[in-house]
């Protein structure tokens, strides 16, 4: 059983040595959000009240004629879910890079997961 244990601890060694940065951030923030209790986000479906954690890859302002918005693609290491603030400009805090937790009841839009006017906690940052 010992030898069983090393294998996968140098197998993991390993895959890491040889994982891309980018593998590797996906890896971390998977198990980020699995420790605050999130829902990956690949698992997440219309319908479903969910809450996500991760990094804030994009944030947009939408100016629009009768309703502005405020979209931010949230990625957890799975897939990204698009937060969606109606009627909001700015919000403090919401930037690129910043980690959060968000809930909500997960939409479907354009073939892509939105949460809209979602609940969240901003982390302190890293």
């Amino acid at each position: 059983m010992a030898t069983e244990q090393g294998r996968t601890s140098l197998r993991g060694f390993l895959q890491r040595l040889t994982a891309s940065e980018a593998e590797i951030e996906a890896q971390e923030l998977r198990q980020e959000s699995a420790e605050v209790g999130g829902t990956p986000a690949r698992q997440c479906s219309r319908g479903q009240v969910v809450c996500v954690s991760g990094r804030l890859r994009t944030v947009v302002y939408t100016p629009r004629t009768n309703l502005p918005t405020l979209e931010a693609d949230l990625y957890d290491g799975s897939d990204t879910v698009t937060l969606v603030w109606l009627g909001r400009r700015r919000i403090a805090g919401i930037e690129p890079g910043r980690h959060l937790t968000a809930r909500g009841r997960v939409a479907v839009r354009d073939d892509r997961k939105v949460i809209y006017n979602p609940y969240y906690e901003l982390e302190l940052p890293r």
